[in-house]
């Protein structure tokens, strides 16, 4: 069994020198840049994508899928900052997000199904039919 596997472009390297400059970068995820949490399913028929991005409007989100790359982008809007107000606790995440996720067989881009229902997205993306499985059937004489 094949596994969808999170996609990071990335130029040919040496395994080893990716892992040295692990440790040369500084860490400069801030907290306005984040993934998304995603849960992908596979059927015979599909890839089944949810994704949890409450807060954001559907319509300032970009979804593509090229070469069997699906990428999510968007932004969350941070609220406004009440200013007489002491947080005690402020958890809610916002700023922009991205996240990319290769499938591992040929899918057909053009009948993907998005719904946004509850802050959870949700993409049905059929395979292409070269991959699904075909039944032979056995002629007897």
């Amino acid at each position: 069994m094949t596994k969808v596997v999170r996609w990071t472009p990335m130029n040919p390297v040496n395994l080893f020198n990716e892992f040295d400059r692990l440790f040369e970068r500084p860490y400069t995820r801030t907290a306005s840049e984040w993934n998304i949490a995603l849960d992908v399913a596979e059927t015979e028929e599909a890839y089944l994508v949810k994704a949890s991005v409450p807060g954001i409007n559907p319509d300032e989100m970009e979804i593509t899928l090229e070469d069997d790359v699906l990428s999510l982008k968007g932004e969350i809007k941070r609220d406004e900052e009440v200013e007489e107000a002491k947080y005690h606790v402020r958890e809610r995440r916002y700023g922009t997000f991205s996240r990319s996720i290769r499938f591992p067989t040929a899918v057909n881009s053009d009948a993907v199904e998005a719904t946004y229902t509850n802050g959870v997205l949700s993409l049905n993306i059929p395979k292409a039919e070269a991959v699904k499985p075909k039944r032979i059937t056995i002629n007897a004489n």
